[in-house]
């Protein structure tokens, strides 16, 4: 009996230690290349690459003469009705400042009205005959990256497996490797990461290349972790498909996306158009409605009148490794956050930098099949918003960046003004309010300095007035209604979106519930660029993905200044006129509701409710994909290994889970001497001090424990100390 049991343990152990030994590392064998950062001030056109095909990177100029110029005649139509209503006579400063605001807020929206107008009719043509896809052998090879910072591993590895295995039952598998590049920061998540990975590579990894790298220091975010793994392992790949961690794309769009890349060898970038999913809250089903009904009209109008010089969106995109590495190298901005430093909208930049180089950069409007998830709650749009607004209005300094096509430059002022036209919007209403107020209270001088028989009575256009209130409300609704229109007359589209009544339905609570959100976000996204003129950074903090809620008293405070605002308006209003009440009441009626709003739409429960009625209902959702199908089943089984995850107190003290860690560490860059790091100084001689493994643990903070993780030294030092 005890020689059996003997026998029993030996055999074990021996098991055991062919597991260890058989522990692959997380990463291939590093490849380096040179990604040099690119100048902003100097550009040799000299160098600029001629194309391999004539005319591959030639855009449509009539495109952009039809879509632009109609535009901006509308614009200067607009402008000059509102001159003449202001006054016949002589303006006033006020009234100046006024149309001057009025003519920046009115050409903004005219640009999105004559590309949808456009984009309408080339959705109708592809809805009757969808376009023909490449059939073609892949021959290069492709790194898929899905970037993360501190996310839910099982979502994460859940939908690397299913793209991965749908991919491989297509027979293209060998021409991608799949890569997790992780910044996170937290070492419980990091701990799950390794988990996640660990199974991804038990149930995949035999046949399919899965990777798994998280960065020592998380310098320049995102762009930074890209570039990273380009500078060390870019070379060996022809393209990289770029994701985000709530990424999702079907087999077929991720291999039409290769193949558009090696049959055009002039094309640099290939951006898909990605449609919303997984919304739980009532204001992620109205961002997934809307992108999914509203988006196809005006990314496709977008798409073509842009061409060749299209843009890049930072993820569910494909990109050649050639033009990356060669010209989109990112140079670090003079001068200190939110405006100097590391570029954080990379995406518009790169995409413009890969454009000057000579390469084509293209929107594939076509592609379906390309999914995202968005923020739950108001709130966590506030906070998404805030890191890109200090990111957008960082492009003021790259406009004039030498060589840029200046569509590319388009595109970068277009992120501006994205910004920038709340606070225009917010001063547009208070000048208004104030030339309303000066002409109730304040006494006019109907009598110039010069002499004069006749005075210069303050006159507008009441008439006039309305007419062109009801023009600009057609230009800024025009998108909206011309993606609803698209679906309500495509019988297949109407009937997956819950029928005709359904479809009005949703299109009415959208469009209600939208108007009321639009002036929180006004003064929300007032409030970041007043922020970032204050020189605050706007840090790097994760992104929620499901439930939005939030404990009511923060909700109060976080909205306190909306409802003050809010209240501020009705009161100058209704001293004024009932008049003017009326005119303002829609945006003083989402100030006042902030925190009801807030509340409402971030819900879960609510969302919930809103799903079961049907309201806002996607075609996917009445048909949802196979992909996804397999996702939310096979995130189950990660949801449930990674719960059953050792901590660090068991992964320094497992033989097993030592090794695995150990074979998953990122090689860690070596320290120039003098430059003492005061974590890892700290780190250390708190492992020094203890007795235990459990004590150590418990005298480390996270960012302490998240420094040992990623220190191969350190971890051993606390290894070694008994159990």
């Amino acid at each position: 009996m005890d020689v059996s049991v003997d026998k029993l343990i030996a055999q074990t152990e021996s098991q055991h230690q062919s597991d260890i030994s058989n522990i692959e590392p997380g990463m291939p064998v590093e490849h380096p290349g040179d990604m040099p950062a690119q100048s902003l001030r100097r550009f040799n056109v000299k160098v600029k690459r001629s194309p391999i095909n004539a005319n591959a990177c030639c855009s449509h100029a009539w495109r952009r003469w039809l879509v632009l110029g109609s535009a901006f005649l509308l614009s200067i139509w607009g402008i000059n009705e509102m001159r003449t209503i202001l006054t016949v006579e002589e303006m006033t400063f006020v009234q100046y400042f006024f149309l001057l605001l009025f003519g920046l807020t009115f050409s903004w929206i005219t640009v999105a009205f004559s590309g949808s107008i456009v984009g309408f009719f080339l959705v109708l043509a592809q809805r009757r005959s969808p376009p023909q896809r490449l059939k073609t052998k892949l021959m290069g090879r492709t790194a898929v990256l899905m970037p993360t910072y501190n996310e839910a591993p099982d979502r994460i590895f859940a939908s690397i497996e299913v793209m991965a295995m749908t991919i491989a039952k297509t027979g293209e598998g060998e021409a991608f490797d799949w890569f997790v590049i992780s910044d996170t920061t937290d070492p419980d998540i990091a701990l799950a990461e390794e988990a996640g990975f660990y199974l991804l590579r038990k149930r995949i990894g035999k046949t399919i290349n899965v990777y798994y790298r998280r960065r020592h220091k998380n310098t320049a975010r995102k762009a930074g972790n890209v570039a990273d793994f380009c500078r060390r392992w870019g070379s060996n790949y022809d393209h990289l498909l770029v994701l985000d961690a709530d990424s999702l794309m079907e087999a077929d769009t991720i291999l039409e996306l290769a193949r558009r890349m090696e049959a055009d060898p002039d094309s640099g970038l290939i951006q898909t158009i990605p449609q919303l999913i997984n919304g739980t809250t009532l204001m992620a089903r109205l961002q997934q409605f809307a992108t999914c009904v509203y988006g196809p009209v005006v990314g496709t109008g977008l798409a073509w009148w842009t061409d060749k010089e299209g843009n890049f969106w930072g993820h569910n995109a494909i990109i050649r490794t050639a033009a990356f590495m060669s010209a989109a190298g990112l140079p670090d901005l003079k001068g200190a956050p939110p405006f100097g430093g590391h570029i954080l909208s990379h995406d518009f930049v790169e995409a413009a930098l890969i454009r000057r180089a000579g390469w084509s950069v293209i929107i594939a409007a076509d592609l379906d099949g390309s999914y995202e998830e968005c923020p739950p709650s108001m709130t966590d749009l506030a906070i998404r918003d805030r890191r890109w607004c200090q990111g957008n209005l960082q492009h003021s300094r790259i406009i004039t960046s030498k060589g840029l096509h200046w569509v590319s430059r388009v595109h970068l002022l277009t992120g501006v003004i994205s910004y920038l036209s709340s606070p225009l919007w917010l001063m547009l209403i208070m000048v208004g309010l104030v030339l309303s107020l000066q002409a109730e209270y304040i006494r006019p001088e109907y009598f110039a300095n010069e002499f004069s028989f006749f005075p210069t009575w303050p006159t507008m256009d009441a008439a006039r007035a309305l007419n062109l209130f009801i023009f600009t409300m057609v230009i800024l609704f025009t998108p909206k209604t011309l993606g609803f229109i698209s679906y309500l007359i495509n019988g297949k589209l109407r009937k997956r979106c819950g029928g005709f009544f359904i479809l009005i339905l949703s299109f009415i609570v959208e469009v209600i519930i939208s108007a009321l959100i639009a002036p929180i976000m006004m003064l929300i996204h007032s409030g970041a660029v007043l922020s970032i003129l204050l020189g605050n950074d706007s840090g790097w903090n994760p992104q929620r993905r499901d439930d939005g809620s939030l404990p009511i008293k923060e909700i109060i405070y976080r909205h306190r200044w909306h409802m003050t605002f809010g209240l501020f308006l009705t009161v100058a209003a209704y001293f004024n006129s009932l008049a003017l009440l009326a005119w303002l009441s829609p945006a003083i009626a989402g100030m006042l509701l902030s925190v009801p709003l807030s509340v409402l739409t971030g819900s879960w429960r609510v969302g919930a409710i809103v799903k079961k009625m049907g309201v806002l209902r996607t075609p996917d959702e009445n048909q949802r994909p196979v992909i996804r199908q397999a996702m939310d089943e096979t995130r189950l089984t990660y949801e449930k290994a990674i719960n059953a995850s050792p901590g660090l107190v068991e992964i320094a003290s497992d033989p097993k889970w030592h090794a695995i860690h150990l074979a998953f560490i990122d090689r860690v860059p070596s320290r120039p001497r003098g430059q003492v790091n005061t974590v890892e100084a700290t780190a250390a001689m708190k492992i020094s001090e203890a007795t235990t493994v459990s004590e150590a643990v418990s005298y480390l903070n996270k960012q302490e424990q998240a420094h040992i993780l990623a220190t191969p030294e350190l971890f051993q030092a606390l290894s070694d100390l008994p159990q």
